[in-house]
């Protein structure tokens, strides 16, 4: 018989039967991607403060914020780096809000094509792999943490970080007010 301890009592039981997962990912070279552009794409919100504005007006009206982000990785000169978005001084990975009722994984997939999609018609198959982070934001102002600070009983927003599987080859289109840098 094995012995738990943790608060509340019998917490731990649910992890004494855990499955270890070791997954690969396939990482291409950074080279083997193609970079054309497309139409800006502005911020919904003209600033930091306009932001926070809406999201406490949306958090009346729906509840918490759901967003998601996609971990793109790449390697080059031998390191894995991750595909960021650069609007002057600030970086971000690829993602949004998601609407009301919308599923994760189709939101993750909508927002990237919108982001990163090219403009063609042809789409690019975006493979969400897993989950990687979660992300809270426990009131209306810029710091999020990886948890829920004990004291907060209703987060704001929750921001889901999922790491995609990129094809060997693709064309990413990116809008014009941004650059995509690889940061390793």
């Amino acid at each position: 018989m094995v012995h738990m301890t943790g608060w509340p009592k019998g917490s731990a039981e649910k992890f004494l039967h855990s499955t270890p997962v070791a997954k690969t990912i396939t990482l291409y070279p950074l080279k083997s991607y193609s970079f054309g552009t497309k139409e800006p794409n502005y911020e919904r919100d003209r600033s930091v403060p306009a932001r926070f504005q809406r999201l406490q007006e949306d958090f009346e009206k729906y509840g918490m914020r759901r967003s998601v982000e996609g971990i793109l990785l790449v390697h080059e000169h031998n390191l894995p780096h991750v595909l960021l978005l650069q609007l002057g001084t600030f970086f971000k990975l690829p993602g949004g809000e998601l609407h009301p009722g919308e599923e994760e994984i189709e939101g993750l997939k909508r927002l990237l094509s919108e982001m990163l999609g090219r403009t063609d018609g042809i789409p690019v198959d975006w493979i969400p792999e897993d989950c990687i982070g979660n992300w809270w934001r426990p009131n209306f102002e810029p710091p999020r943490y990886p948890y829920i600070p004990a004291h907060v009983t209703k987060p704001k927003e929750q921001t889901r970080l999922f790491l995609i599987q990129l094809p060997e080859k693709t064309l990413f289109a990116v809008p014009s007010n941004y650059k995509l840098v690889a940061a390793p």
